[in-house]
Order: structure tokens, then C-alpha cells, then sequence
């Protein structure tokens, strides 16, 4: 899978994520101050991973900021992105399985290294949803503005 990685800033954590979704065969397409010459600042950051996403380049994203919460608002701007802001791999698998996330957020200062890992095994390995889960997933998508094009 192409998934979409972009941080506020390169630490320990975003290396370690890194590092487990290329070891789990992904293939990466790096932004933010995870890549040379991309502008680092979260609403930026967002945005490029969600129009990333939004626009097929990427199947999926993921994104860190201080708290995860600037980075997931920024990334929920972009029209078909469903960004989640996941604690833990409960979060993690509800936001895939009820609300078919597309981008997952992550905060530097409270996630650790062993909970990201959960977090990506539950996000990555969350049945789809009921047919009522679908039926609120086309209800988003129909708040959704029109594309500009």
C-alpha cells in the first residue's frame, strides 16, 4: 500500500513508524520535516497528506504533530479525507471500522513507540463496518463540498 507520512517534526517516534511501515512493505511518499525541501509547519503538513490522499496518489495517510490534533484538523479540510486522532489501537480500530478513516493522527508527545505499533496493527487489520456503517460514511461524504477541478 502507498500511505502518505508527514510530520511537524522528525523525532524518535516518526523514525520508528517509519521504519515499521516500511518494514511492513508499504510504500512511503514522506512530507513535512520528514522530507528535504516540504514546509514543516502541521497545517501544511495536513493539507499535503490529505490532498494526497483525497486526490488516489496515496491510499492512505498518517500524520504526527505535538498533540495530533493540528495535523488532523488541517488534513480534514481536504474534502474525502476522514482523518482520526487515535490514542490507542481501540480508537484506532473503531475509527477504520466505523468511520472508514483514511488518515490516522498521531501525537508526538503522547504516543509511544510500543503503542504506535498497536495502533498500526489495529488500524491496518479493522474489518470494514455493517451496512449501516456504510450508510454514515456516504452520509459524509455527502457533506462533502464539490471538488474544484
Amino acid at each position: 500500500m502507498k500511505i502518505a507520512v508527514g510530520s511537524d517534526e522528525a523525532t524518535h517516534l516518526t523514525s520508528h513508524v517509519v521504519a515499521e511501515l516500511l518494514r511492513r512493505g508499504h510504500e512511503l511518499c514522506l512530507m513535512g520535516a520528514l522530507a528535504e525541501g516540504c514546509d514543516p509547519s502541521w497545517p501544511a503538513v495536513g493539507r499535503a497528506v490529505g490532498q494526497s490522499v483525497a486526490s488516489g496518489g496515496c491510499e492512505q495517510g498518517v500524520v504526527f504533530c505535538y498533540t495530533g490534533t493540528g495535523v488532523s484538523i488541517a488534513a480534514n479540510k481536504t474534502p474525502g479525507v476522514r482523518a482520526a486522532l487515535c490514542t490507542d489501537a481501540q480508537t484506532a480500530d473503531g475509527a477504520r471500522r466505523w468511520n472508514d478513516a483514511n488518515v490516522l493522527a498521531m501525537s508526538l508527545r503522547s504516543t509511544s513507540p510500543d503503542e504506535a505499533v498497536e495502533i498500526l496493527d489495529a488500524w491496518f487489520s479493522a474489518p470494514h463496518g455493517d451496512a449501516d456503517d456504510v450508510r454514515m460514511i456516504d452520509m459524509l461524504r455527502e457533506m462533502d463540498p464539490p471538488r474544484k477541478g
